[in-house]
């Protein structure tokens, strides 16, 4: 979603919208719509730039994604 590139899905990570916030789904078990997006900084950066995130996942008006960029940093180690 946020480098368009495509890739299969397990490199992918699910992010629903709860609450008004993005949140990272990596079981992919959460109820509703879900956006797949790669789990790096860079990715999520450029997906929230776009504001693509409200427009996938369906809702109106911005997102909170601090919860999605905590999750990512940590997977990544940053």
């Amino acid at each position: 979603m946020g480098c368009r590139e495509r890739s299969v899905k397990s490199e992918l990570l699910r992010t629903v919208a709860v609450e008004g916030e993005c949140a990272p789904d990596p079981r992919g078990t959460l109820p509703g719509r879900g956006a797949y997006v790669h789990p790096v900084p860079v990715c999520v950066d450029q997906a929230v730039r776009r504001k693509a995130f409200p427009r996938a996942l369906r809702v109106p008006g911005p997102l909170d994604v601090k919860a999605l960029r905590r999750y990512v940093e940590q997977a990544q180690g940053c």
